[in-house]
């Protein structure tokens, strides 16, 4: 991406601007409007902007431009945590819809119904791990066309781990789930929503 474009008004870009730009980049890869390597390349060139003249075309293919009259406002999510703990016994957890995604999730469930849906997550990193400490019930895991998963690190005694089929293979891969931890007298199951039509 270029440099401030010469001859555009000089309008001084704010922090606030600039973390806009990257929630919007952020918002871009996890719906599949851009691919890993574009986002890196955006979000470095929207951290490095000084003018809302360089950061309009970072996003002008994806949304109306930052401070321009009618610029979408998606909600705006909270900062990624490093860590966000889930504990719950004997009873039925659900994560869905737009939630921000840490780096990483630690389960500690006992006797639980467990639903983590990532379709509509917003990814905060490329990688996402889901530490496990779950003693029975049943954990289902819902991930999105170009999310790929790894239970080599898993544990599973008494229980069983079910994913459904392969990574689409012309999908490009913009975050990989590792599964680490153990699972004892429980399912897990691993789903893959269908890419649209």
């Amino acid at each position: 991406m270029q440099a401030d474009p010469a001859g555009s008004p000089v309008l001084r870009a704010s922090d606030a601007d600039r973390e806009r730009v990257g929630e919007l980049l952020s918002a871009a890869v996890a719906d599949g409007r851009l691919d890993p390597a574009e986002f890196d390349e955006r979000l470095g060139a929207a951290l490095a902007a000084r003018t809302i003249g360089t950061l309009a075309p970072l996003v002008s293919d994806l949304v109306a431009v930052p401070g321009g009259h009618g610029a979408l406002t998606p909600p705006r999510a909270e900062p990624p945590a490093e860590l966000l703990t889930i504990k719950e016994r004997h009873g039925m957890v659900r994560r869905d819809g737009r939630w921000t995604l840490p780096d990483r999730l630690a389960v500690r469930t006992a006797w639980c119904g467990v639903t983590l849906d990532l379709t509509r997550a917003v990814r905060s990193a490329p990688e996402l791990v889901v530490d496990l400490r779950v003693r029975g019930g049943n954990v289902e895991l819902v991930l999105a066309p170009g999310m790929g998963v790894d239970a080599n690190e898993l544990s599973v005694r008494h229980g069983f781990l079910a994913i459904d089929g392969d990574a689409i293979a012309d999908v490009p891969e913009t975050l990989h789930v590792r599964l680490v931890g153990r699972l004892r007298h429980g399912h897990l199951n691993v789903r893959r929503q269908a890419p649209p039509a």
